[in-house]
């Protein structure tokens, strides 16, 4: 089972719509996709139909301790489950302050569901991360195996980069050995302009010179670019994926690329241990 933390902490990026058409790219393909809405404005979550109410079990409950994961999942379509998030889970950063072994919780969490017959056949987990390092981010990219950055190609957006890097060779040194930086997801991409080239040789040369021994060393710029597309942004409104929504637009055919990319790329990577690093 691949675990995927999609991460970046800079908003407006292309993170959730990169997560939702992800993981209904990867379900389309057969694959069994559980999706993890880890931001509190549930964005994933509507996305995809999810209308969270007043008493439904949502990610939160997991965090509290009242839930598994499999009884707060929701099947959206073939072979897509979602587990809905809403604004009780900005909360778990006070409630957990005190709490022994916080950073472990969605860890313990999912090799529970893994060992339970309804997780057993669960390919991908994708982690929609909210865009700040907090317990919540903790928590997603210590059960990760590994981690998409989805990235403007606008020089703003670098700036941020570096700080994400740094807490991710951090969590790989204390908390998660297993965790590493697959590659980078150029979103919002406009074709043929100067600045966007410019800003992904710069990436590409930073990856080529960077430490071996980082949780980047191996990490790639993936080759499917995801070129700014209005239907991408409207598919939301409609409750659903690019590939339900406008099949023949670029969005859908640049995640299908994509999707075929991270298919090709399965390393069978596994489920890492309840222990600290």
């Amino acid at each position: 089972m691949r675990i995927i933390a999609i991460m970046n902490q800079k908003g407006g990026v292309g993170k959730t719509t990169s997560s939702v058409n992800i993981s209904a790219g990867l379900a389309r393909q057969g694959k069994r996709v559980l999706l993890l809405d880890l931001d509190s404005q549930g964005n994933s979550s509507s996305h995809l139909g999810i209308e969270v109410y007043s008493g439904m079990n949502t990610i939160y409950q997991v965090f509290s301790g009242e839930k598994k994961i499999e009884e707060v999942r929701q099947l959206v379509q073939q072979n897509l489950w979602v587990a809905p998030a809403n604004m009780d889970l900005a909360a778990v950063d006070v409630e957990l302050i005190d709490a022994q072994g916080r950073e472990f919780i969605l860890r313990r969490a999912l090799e529970q569901m893994c060992k339970s017959g309804d997780g057993k056949g669960v390919d991908y987990v994708v982690m929609d991360c909210p865009p700040a390092l907090n317990t919540v981010t903790i928590n997603a990219l210590t059960a990760a195996t590994e981690m998409f950055i989805p990235v403007q190609p606008h020089y703003l957006s670098l700036q941020g980069l570096s700080r994400l890097l740094e807490t991710s060779a951090l969590i790989k040194r204390r908390l998660n050995r297993n965790l590493a930086i697959t590659g980078m997801l150029l979103c919002l991409y406009e074709t043929g302009t100067r600045l966007a080239a410019d800003v992904t040789d710069d990436l590409m040369r930073f990856l080529d010179e960077s430490d071996p021994l980082a949780p980047w060393a191996k990490a790639k710029i993936f080759q499917s670019r995801i070129r700014r597309n209005i239907r991408l942004a409207e598919a939301p409104s409609f409750a659903q994926s690019i590939f339900e929504y406008a099949p023949e637009s670029s969005g859908a055919h640049d995640y299908g690329n994509l999707v075929q990319e991270i298919l090709a790329d399965e390393a069978g990577l596994r489920l890492p241990s309840t222990q600290a690093a």
